[in-house]
């Protein structure tokens, strides 16, 4: 393994959109030429204004006996294109509100969503969504599934099914595609969600502990996928996870957020995740700051989770 780079090394990607129409998928950021699904492309620096903002965002829920939770209090982030975002925080803390939020499946009571420029209202394809159980559609086979998307979208069949088929080979599911979903294990069964998702062209991926059902071995599996996904795809990703391991693995920045109301408390930037690209992530834990980082987050997260439960004997 070569040298290990410093905790303190930032990786800031430039702009890495991505277009899918069937036949081409560009992913800029440089000027070298780079292969993409069977089309050869070159790109070039996008210099347009594209990320995610979150700005002085605040949830509140009023409850029915008129007293209310709040779930986050003034969060603000800024992600360029293209980068990986972990979050970790003790449970209650409003990690899959603010995802949520920025799904568009929740309206947040101040603040508000920004990407690329424009202010997020609602659900939209430009957003794609990775449960923890896949939410797929077990009536249908894996390619119908993946086709679901831009079927709906009128996209013409011959253009889908190339799609489709190129992200089947991407997930390792092409000799599977016409299997019905419940005949799928589950890290199958994730697999099937990650290409659906993509099969969109979403600006940003959000996955909410989309691996925490599966066993050690595919999880693991499965971590070097998102991985390999991110770097080839230039897609920004948030991934929710109650995993330190896997958020010091799949985030290059890792934030740790704070208990009721949720807030940020501490980010880190990291250089785990770009190591791990089409590397053995057990290697990439042999990391001499990789230990440390672990434990010094594991012991922030059982204080605040030590602080919940005394402040619950208190109210009791």
């Amino acid at each position: 393994m070569t040298k290990p780079a410093p905790l303190d090394v930032g990786f800031v990607f430039n702009d890495f959109p991505m277009r899918t129409g069937g036949k081409t998928a560009v992913r800029r950021g440089g000027d070298a030429q780079r292969q993409i699904g069977t089309m050869s492309v070159t790109s070039e620096k996008d210099t347009s204004d594209r990320g995610l903002s979150i700005e002085n965002l605040s949830m509140r829920f009023d409850l029915p006996n008129g007293s209310h939770v709040q779930a986050l209090k003034d969060v603000s982030l800024d992600l360029k294109q293209g980068e990986l975002l972990s979050v970790l925080g003790p449970s209650g803390c409003g990690k899959t509100t603010l995802l949520n939020i920025v799904a568009g499946f929740l309206a947040p009571t101040e603040g508000r969503i920004v990407l690329n420029g424009h202010q997020v209202f609602g659900p939209d394809a430009e957003r794609g969504m990775v449960f923890q159980q896949g939410a797929l559609f077990e009536w249908m086979s894996v390619r119908d599934n993946v086709r679901f998307g831009p079927d709906m979208k009128g996209m013409p069949k011959s253009e889908s099914a190339e799609i489709v088929d190129h992200l089947l080979d991407v997930v390792g599911l092409q000799d599977f595609k016409e299997k019905m979903v419940y005949e799928l294990s589950g890290g199958m069964q994730q697999r099937v969600a990650l290409a659906r998702c993509l099969a969109n062209d979403p600006d940003v991926i959000l996955m909410d502990e989309p691996l925490g059902a599966l066993d050690a071995l595919t999880r693991e599996k499965m971590q070097s996928l998102v991985l390999k996904l991110w770097k080839e795809t230039g897609k920004t990703i948030i991934l929710i996870t109650h995993s330190v391991e896997e958020a010091l693995l799949l985030g290059e920045r890792l934030l740790v957020m704070a208990p009721r109301p949720g807030r940020i408390h501490k980010e880190y930037r990291l250089p785990f995740a770009d190591m791990g690209v089409g590397a053995d992530l057990r290697e990439v834990k042999k990391h001499p700051d990789y230990a440390p980082t672990r434990e010094e987050i594991l012991n922030m997260i059982w204080n605040m989770e030590e602080e919940i439960m005394g402040r619950t004997e208190e109210n009791a």
